[in-house]
């Protein structure tokens, strides 16, 4: 690629007022160097995402937008969709505008903006796809590691393919923009579909930056809520498991009501209560029964009850252009 590229940055945020201004402004310094070194065009844009923010975030972005109206644009969220659902917004809306490539990256800016030049080499180098993976940090506890580690196995080995220590900070071609437009279901992994689509990404490696300033708003239970979704949306495992599961219960209690017939008619039987066999064997039996049901009719709901209700994956009640 003989042209530079135009280059889109798309930020999710959500309640970021104490550290957004300074990462409108870094991330405006980096696409000013990148144009001055000819990387990238000097038609490249910054597009913030507003999650249904409670505090001045979009505020802020209002009064960058009204300063840069060309450099700045943005879009808010009637209410917190997630942010799943934020950066598909964001990637899926800057289709109105011009662009060649475009990169996620989070509005901690945690993930190293420096290394933005490095995507874009991968980028002219004739890669669509480009995942950030983060370098192991030494300050991470032991409990994270293992936690993080088992999480990206167990998907693995459930068939949802994904790189290890990779989160959002990618960059993704225009063309793979309009094919991820064609995916419609509401149960968004984006780690997933992009790999669907593009199962030979180049890498950049970067490490971790401490958080300038606040919390972060992706909580415990947002991480285990976006395992869970990404388990789901991708992978009919856990469902056949249950299936499996009905077939064993089954077959252990027929083995177990055969050794119950053999202890009564031999009179080994320790427990003299009549009845009691009778129960026990069909209690067992028709438990595992109704599990194996269970599961067969989740193969089917499991894939359906998400997507049936056809609801928006959000809704915009701003558009900054």
């Amino acid at each position: 690629m003989n042209k530079p590229p135009i280059l889109a940055v798309v930020i999710p945020c959500y309640n970021e007022e104490e550290i957004l201004e300074s990462t409108i402004n870094r991330l405006l310094e980096v696409i000013d160097e990148l144009n001055c070194s000819d990387i990238i065009s000097r038609e490249s844009f910054i597009y913030l995402v507003d999650d249904g923010s409670t505090d001045r975030t979009f505020q802020i972005i209002k009064n960058f937008h009204e300063k840069y109206p060309q450099r700045v644009k943005a879009i808010s969220f009637i209410k917190n969709f997630g942010n799943q659902k934020a950066i598909l917004a964001g990637l899926l809306e800057i289709r109105k505008f011009n662009f060649d490539c475009c990169i996620t990256i989070d509005a901690d800016l945690q993930q190293d903006e420096t290394k933005i030049s490095e995507f874009i080499q991968k980028y002219r180098e004739g890669n669509e796809l480009v995942y950030g993976i983060k370098n192991e940090r030494n300050d991470t506890s032991f409990l994270k590691k293992i936690c993080a580690m088992s999480f990206y196995k167990l998907m693995n080995i459930l068939g949802v393919k994904t790189y290890a220590n990779h989160s959002e900070y990618r960059l993704v071609s225009k063309n793979l923009i309009d094919v991820l437009s064609k995916y419609c279901e509401h149960n968004i992994f984006l780690r997933g579909i992009f790999q669907e689509i593009c199962n030979k990404p180049a890498i950049v490696y970067y490490d971790v930056k401490k958080r300038m300033a606040g919390t972060s708003k992706f909580s415990l239970f947002d991480l285990f809520s976006l395992a869970i979704q990404g388990i789901t949306s991708f992978s009919t495992v856990p469902l056949r498991l249950v299936t499996f599961t009905g077939l064993l219960i089954s077959l252990l209690s027929f083995l177990f009501g055969f050794s119950v017939i053999i202890e009564k008619l031999l009179h080994l039987s320790l427990i003299d209560v009549p009845g009691w066999a009778t129960i026990v064997v069909a209690i067992c039996f028709t438990g595992g029964i109704q599990i194996f049901c269970i599961g067969i009719i989740g193969e089917y709901m499991g894939q359906i009850f998400t997507e049936v209700k056809s609801r928006p994956r959000y809704i915009i009640e701003t558009e900054l252009k």
